[in-house]
């Protein structure tokens, strides 16, 4: 399978990664950090730090901690904390986070909302 699962001496512990060439189909629920660096298709709920590598691809919706983004997204992204889109990110829905980074070349088209009640709820769903 794509999904490998292995111990890390970093603060964050475990990790999930989903390896590139591997399309999943439903919706995915993970308490560690996650980085994907297939495809998605369906909703991503991550307690940790999720990453979408350069050749990534969502298409759902996203809720987790933090996240940064390389590939593409077509859904919500919804971050209790920060939230980086890379130069190569591509975002179509809208983003709500407490703190957002985003470099240069990135593509986000959609609403951004970065109010304290609205992420307040992110972390309750």
């Amino acid at each position: 399978m794509g999904i490998k699962q292995k111990d890390e001496n970093t603060a964050g512990g475990l990790h999930n990664t989903l390896a590139a060439g591997t399309t999943v189909k439903g919706n995915i629920i993970t308490e560690t950090d996650f980085r994907l660096d297939g495809k998605v298709e369906g909703d991503i709920n991550c307690n940790g730090k999720i990453v979408i590598g350069p050749k990534g691809q969502v298409i759902g919706n996203i809720t987790s901690a933090n996240a940064e983004i390389l590939g593409d997204v077509d859904g919500s992204v919804r971050v209790s904390e920060k939230l980086i889109l890379k130069a190569t990110a591509n975002i179509k829905g809208d983003v709500f986070a407490q703190s957002l980074e985003i470099e240069p070349n990135a593509r986000f088209n959609g609403v951004c909302n970065m109010s304290p009640e609205t992420n307040k709820k992110t972390k309750a769903q």
